[in-house]
């Protein structure tokens, strides 16, 4: 398997041992990866990206402060950030959920819980022909 270069990737989730996980499965998936940032909620994402850009963003929907719909419409919304691809990774995987935030612009979706296999699957669909 060829190596997705992933050179910064933001990890957005209240969840510490969710972030951990995630983190880990980036680790171990083959991909090339630079750094692995972590914000807490929405609005520590934003505050984050306001500071430095990255190549992915992986986010919760269900946090507080700022949740995962206004965070990704925020991140659409802003010309620093809305070519940024986003993949939620949630709980609450009804087809409306999963509309809304398609429609919000994010570039994919994992339901909770998943495998390593699925999510690795899904980034590499998300990242496909994206020169990094």
């Amino acid at each position: 398997m060829n190596a997705t270069c992933l050179h910064d990737v933001l990890i957005v989730d209240d969840s510490p041992a969710m972030r951990k996980f995630v983190r880990r499965v980036l680790e171990i998936s083959g991909f090339a990866i630079g750094e692995l940032n972590e914000a807490v909620d929405g609005l520590d994402a934003l505050k984050f990206l306001s500071r430095r850009p990255v190549d992915l963003i992986l986010t919760d929907v269900n946090m507080p402060v700022m949740g995962g719909e206004e965070f990704m419409a925020r991140v659409a919304s802003e010309s620093g950030t809305k070519e940024i691809p986003v993949v939620v990774i949630s709980t609450d995987s009804t087809r409306q959920r999963t509309g809304r935030m398609m429609a919000l612009g994010a570039s994919g979706y994992v339901a909770k819980p998943f495998s390593p296999e699925i999510l690795r699957a899904e980034l590499e669909r998300v990242m496909a022909g994206r020169a990094l």
